[in-house]
């Protein structure tokens, strides 16, 4: 399945990361273990952050995507599941199902 993680990294955390030069080694090294779909670095909330796209079949996988960038980065995060177009089309009949039962 599909989630978006976004991520925050506390501006006293990110600034001593990038005042002795771990910051983009440490970026790097996560990036490369949580190989995301897709990664978009940007301000959340006020601070340095971003969005990453990954993959995870089972709950179990949770922690081996949260906690590099809690030990790396300080950073908090949040976990939304996300859909495609064509994941949204599969979908269809079981919204359909549940506007005829529901609405």
């Amino acid at each position: 399945m599909r989630f978006m993680l976004s991520f925050r990294v506390p501006t006293e955390k990110a600034n001593a990361t990038i005042k002795d030069g771990t910051f983009p080694q440490t970026l790097q090294s996560i990036m490369e273990d949580l190989k995301p779909e897709a990664a978009y670095f940007t301000d959340v909330d006020g601070a340095r952050g971003g969005y990453l796209i990954v993959n995870m079949d089972d709950a179990s996988e949770l922690p081996a995507v949260a906690e590099p960038l809690f030990f790396g980065m300080g950073a908090t995060i949040k976990v939304n599941l996300v859909m495609t177009p064509e994941d949204l089309q599969k979908a269809t009949p079981s919204l359909e199902q549940a506007a005829q039962k529901y609405a």
